[in-house]
């Protein structure tokens, strides 16, 4: 009998969440729609497509943003792009650029990696760039330091194309069965010496950076080169299947474990929200009592769980970061760094001081963030 879930499955009698990738369809953006000026490793983080990270050191400035595009009749309308607004031709040793999406230890223990009933995974996906040639798409197991690598070759420029590649088993290295930081895809989209210079490691084996990207093509070459992603499908075994479609809310509540704020979807956090009715549709606030002269405390439950203890930045309802206001009476006063403590389930508020049982009311934003 089929195993019934809440994807939407074009192929009949496949499993519901065989994908393990979180937001493969790029669906869902807390952060923003487009951020531009990326070009350091010192800026590298989630700017867009939730469960999707950008690493780029000294390999040009990027714009990444979420487009209204895709491969017509796949059933997919948005995806990720990368596009070059400055460009390095000649990268260093060290250079690197690359999108990628971790996975933690615990939903992964049906690959069997590190047993000899390991089985295959195999990430499909759809792509589309200007510049045609040869891209690396690859895996690195953090529990073991160990790498897999394969090529895929871009075809006709500024043209989407369905790739599939099959990685193989593994039958050295147990993954942890627990929240950690476990396995990461990654798509390599330019690299220097340091990741290129060796022999493609096209099987599992220890880490050597000089096998991880060899052949890769320098989308960074020039100004207006551009690289796009979506539909990403990982699961275990080396048959394809359909990609998994799901409802938006169960992908924005998996994405929530990771990443949550306070903003409205469609509102990035920081925007000044001080206006009329604005403030009054808008900002959420907490009221309180202040349990003993000078001090009191207010918690926030988070929507969703988080993976992990969260790391929470708050805002002002002006968009001003690490603080937030406070209403005690007729008094309005600006809390600073006013987080005490957080966990995986909320956090909590301190108040200022207050004579004891006096009404608190703290105005805030926050963004919550518990990534691998």
């Amino acid at each position: 009998m089929p195993v019934i879930g809440h994807g939407y499955d074009d192929n009949v009698g496949a499993p519901a969440f065989r994908n393990f990738v979180t937001n493969g369809a790029m669906q869902v953006a807390q952060r923003n729609t487009s951020v531009a000026n990326i070009s350091s490793v010192t800026s590298n983080g989630y700017y867009t497509a939730d469960r999707f990270e950008l690493y780029t050191d000294t390999a040009g400035t990027w714009t990444q943003s979420i487009e209204n595009d895709a491969p017509t009749g796949s059933g997919f309308r948005k995806s990720l792009k990368m596009l070059c607004t400055t460009a390095n031709a000649s990268l260093s040793a060290n250079s690197l650029c690359q999108i990628r999406t971790k996975f933690e230890g615990q939903d992964l223990q049906r690959i069997k990696k590190g047993t000899s009933s390991a089985v295959a995974l195999t990430v499909s996906f759809w792509v589309k760039a200007n510049v045609t040639g040869t891209y690396v798409v690859g895996m690195y197991d953090y529990t073991n330091t160990r790498l897999v690598a394969a090529q895929y070759t871009i075809s006709s420029s500024a043209t989407w194309e369905k790739k599939t590649v099959t990685f193989p088993a593994d039958t050295t290295g147990v993954l942890n069965n627990d929240n950690a930081l476990s396995l990461q895809l990654h798509f390599r989209l330019a690299a220097g010496s340091t990741f290129s210079s060796g022999t493609l490691q096209t099987s599992w084996g220890t880490d050597v950076p000089a096998n991880s990207t060899v052949g890769q093509t320098n989308l960074a070459s020039a100004v207006n080169n551009y690289w796009q992603v979506t539909g990403i499908q990982l699961e275990s075994g080396s048959v394809v299947t359909p990609f998994e479609f799901e409802p938006f809310e169960t992908t924005l509540r998996k994405c929530m474990r990771y990443y949550e704020k306070s903003y409205s979807y469609s509102v990035v956090p920081g925007t000044n929200q001080s206006s009329f009715p604005t403030i009054v549709q808008e900002v959420p606030f907490i009221t309180g009592f202040t349990q003993t002269d000078g001090w009191g405390m207010a918690r926030v439950l988070f929507t969703v769980p988080k993976r992990t203890g969260a790391t929470v930045t708050v805002y002002s309802d002006t968009g001003t970061i690490n603080s937030a206001s406070q209403i005690i009476g007729t008094t309005f006063t600006t809390l600073t760094n006013p987080i005490v403590a957080a966990n995986d389930k909320g956090f909590m508020f301190q108040a200022g001081v207050a004579a004891y049982g006096s009404a608190v009311k703290i105005i805030y934003h926050y963004t919550a963030s518990a990534e691998l």
